[in-house]
């Protein structure tokens, strides 16, 4: 029987399990002396295999008694060594033990560890064991400071450093160009609530609590809400919405609490979500529960904003998202982030001031025009700009090397040229020349207009990729003839965009949409996109039938979401190419989901009313079995009947199309056009092709016989002209 004056190991180390406890000391001896730190853990089954291989008279004993010892062993080691630091080898040796789970014995490793501890005291209370008992125990370091049932002390978990959330200092909004707008609703928004609580807390008034910017990327959503906090100097949490999901449960949740919790301690307090919409899907369409708890979690937290909650200062929270429809519902009511503010595709006056603010730093040009830079860029956001920016001081760069390569070609350089290659000859003499001490005027490079040129074409417009709209290249010059019907365009949807003051002072809107229609292949489409040229306005291009989709509600879908792209790109033109096929008569032959997309674009063209800057135009073959409703003004109230070209704008149409040939447009191909009744003008595309495919067959340049040859071989396309002529007499031309 062990003195009571013994340590705990040695407590422990009672018949077989001191047995064990020698075992486990050897194992880990060895793997200090060979420095084996790369098999270290220790478990049951490694040491039990050990037991087995050089202790034959302990692997007689039974498995379950070997294993349920070596259990207790490696539990108490690990409990005692997990809270201390022991020297040299144990630290290192236990830190990764695995033990298999043994329940029943936790209450008695945990009275051998009290133990261990009571007789640690008494043995520094001078009672010290004797040499002979010292000899027949297992040597241990001496016990460190436990708690009072002898339980080890907690381990120290190092202090988390310090979160700065202190105003951002890296931007202002002096970087800021064309956002004007936007700072008078922020401004409105959030400064009284910030600096001047005690009127609302007077007035039993709730400030707002939450902000949603939206809009296309690139846009300056984030750039914003960090220019915005550096201006009103008070404490900033910015968070990236994916950075709060974790794949413990609850961690997404708590760390949302944690978040607000401490946006209140630091009140007034602003706090900016980024992306958004990467936590707070649609509860109804959640793939996970944990999305599902976040969005309730979010939704709590900012019901607990109200100044009351608060110690009456406001925290408000500033979320930014690319895709609003995606948010729940529930967080866009009242009292939550009931304010939304959109920031679309800029356009060209924006943009001026966009470039203005990116450029106020940089040296450019004394000609440097930035007006007709901004014509230059449509469909370009805050993002595209910066790109083109950096990009033409890059060409600005380059300039400015090949100087250095021209005047270092001039130079000598201390080489056998015979034995070296050109390029390797001409990046020395770069390197020396470039070496040389620079001129004055030199260390400063102007920005031109012709670097911003060379730059344009490398740069793709974000809202292009995206799927917003963009403007497209076709012009009035690359339409021949229809002067009637693009003087009313011109009055409906170019002078509207252009000119609104003159609409004001008259008293009137513009009309809120076109129907173009008439024979296919007369220049409808070209028609559109001229407009939106002519205009500058985004165009969005939609063909009928791509909108139609077999799942439910995926075709209505799709038509609001047509809409919110254009909402995004103000001014902008919608084109509704074939528009019988989107929205047919609805009678008792048509389908119900039919009968949906055609009631939500009415509905849509109803709000436009309130909507300035959309305009639609839609185009078809077969006006007579659109929907009436769709007619009526207020909706598609202008109707434009786009007739074939007489003979007279044959030729006109012809002659447009052949000004990129090298042969001159002479009065014998002129001929050929008026002879071609019936034609229209993808009609007299076909001739021309078709004259080609004659001027290569004969390798040749096309020539007047080639169009004669084509001539006899293309026929008009269309057949049923009566049909229109009946149409245009029941609705009129509308010119």
């Amino acid at each position: 029987m062990p003195s009571k004056h013994t340590n705990g190991r040695a407590t422990l180390g009672q018949g077989l399990d001191n047995e064990i406890y020698q075992i486990v000391r050897k194992i880990v001896g060895e793997q200090e002396q060979y420095g084996d730190n790369s098999h270290t853990r220790l478990s049951v089954p490694k040491v039990y295999d050990r037991i087995n291989k050089s202790n034959s008279s302990l692997k007689r004993k039974s498995k379950k008694l070997l294993e349920d010892s070596i259990s207790r062993v490696l539990e108490v080691l690990k409990q005692d060594l997990a809270s201390e630091d022991e020297v040299g080898l144990m630290e290192g040796d236990f830190d990764g033990i695995e033990t298999a789970e043994a329940p029943a014995f936790n209450g008695v490793n945990k009275s051998i560890v009290g133990m261990w501890a009571q007789n640690s005291t008494k043995t520094n209370g001078a009672q010290t064991p004797t040499t002979k008992e010292q000899g027949n125990q297992p040597t241990a370091p001496a016990s460190k400071k436990r708690q009072h049932n002898g339980e080890p002390l907690p381990k120290r978990r190092k202090a988390a450093a310090a979160i700065d959330h202190s105003p951002p200092t890296h931007v202002s909004l002096e970087d800021l160009g064309g956002v004007d707008l936007v700072i008078k609703q922020l401004e409105d928004l959030i400064v009284l609530p910030f600096f001047k609580p005690d009127i609302y807390v007077t007035s039993k008034i709730q400030p707002t609590r939450g902000l949603l910017l939206h809009g296309p990327p690139g846009c300056g959503k984030t750039m914003i809400a960090n220019a915005f906090a550096a201006e009103l100097g008070v404490p900033f949490i910015a968070l990236s919405a994916p950075s709060i999901v974790s794949g413990m449960s609850g961690e997404s949740e708590k760390a949302i609490r944690d978040h607000f919790e401490e946006a209140k301690k630091m009140a007034p307090c602003l706090v900016f979500l980024d992306e958004i919409d990467a936590i707070t899907p649609k509860r109804e369409s959640a793939q996970r529960e944990m999305e599902k708890r976040i969005v309730a979690q979010l939704l709590t937290c900012m019901d607990d904003l109200a100044l009351d909650k608060t110690g009456g200062k406001a925290v408000i929270v500033l979320a930014a998202t690319n895709r609003p429809d995606s948010l729940d519902p529930a967080l866009r009511r009242g009292g939550r982030f009931d304010k939304e503010i959109n920031l679309g595709v800029p356009n060209e006056a924006v943009r001026e001031q966009i470039l203005r603010a990116l450029t106020r730093q940089m040296i450019l040009s004394q000609d440097f025009d930035f007006r007709h830079l901004a014509k230059l860029t449509p469909g370009f956001v805050g993002a595209d700009l910066n790109d083109l920016v950096s990009t033409a001081g890059s060409a600005a760069i380059k300039r400015y090397l090949d100087t250095l390569k021209t005047e270092s070609n001039e130079m000598d350089v201390d080489d056998n040229t015979a034995l070296i290659s050109e390029t390797v000859s001409e990046l020395r003499r770069l390197i020396k020349r470039a070496k040389e001490p620079t001129v004055a005027e030199m260390t400063t490079i102007s920005i031109t207009t012709d670097d911003f040129l060379t730059a344009l074409p490398k740069i793709q417009p974000s809202s292009k990729r995206e799927g917003f709209a963009t403007i497209p290249d076709t012009t009035w010059a690359d339409i021949g003839a229809l002067r009637p019907v693009r003087e009313e365009l011109l009055t409906a949807i170019v002078e509207p965009i252009r000119s609104p003051e003159k609409y004001e002072r008259v008293g009137i809107t513009a009309p809120t949409g076109i129907l173009l229609w008439g024979p296919p292949g007369c220049g409808k489409t070209l028609l559109a996109k001229a407009v939106a040229n002519e205009s500058r306005a985004n165009f969005i291009s939609v063909k009928g039938p791509e909108l139609l989709n077999k799942y439910v509600g995926e075709s209505e879908r799709a038509v609001r979401q047509v809409f919110v792209r254009a909402r995004s790109s103000i001014p902008c033109v919608i084109f509704f190419d074939e528009l019988d096929a989107l929205v047919p008569k609805r009678d008792d032959t048509l389908s119900e989901s039919s009968a949906r997309v055609v009631n939500t674009l009415l509905t849509e063209l109803d709000g436009l009313s309130n909507r300035q800057g959309i305009y639609v135009i839609a185009a078809t073959n077969r006006p007579d079995i659109i929907d009436e409703a769709m007619l009526r003004p207020g909706r598609l109230e202008t109707l434009l009947f786009v007739d074939l070209p007489e003979a007279a704008e044959r030729v006109e149409i012809l002659q447009t199309l052949s000004r990129n040939l090298s042969i001159p447009y002479t009065d014998e191909i002129a001929d050929v056009a008026r002879h071609c009744d019936g034609f229209s003008g993808a009609d007299l595309e076909s001739l021309l092709r078709r004259a080609g495919y004659a001027a290569i067959k004969r390798n040749d340049s096309i020539k007047l016989q080639d169009f004669i040859t084509a001539r006899a071989i293309v026929k008009p396309s269309v057949g049923d002209r009566k049909n229109y002529d009946r149409l245009k007499a029941k609705w009129g031309a509308g010119l």
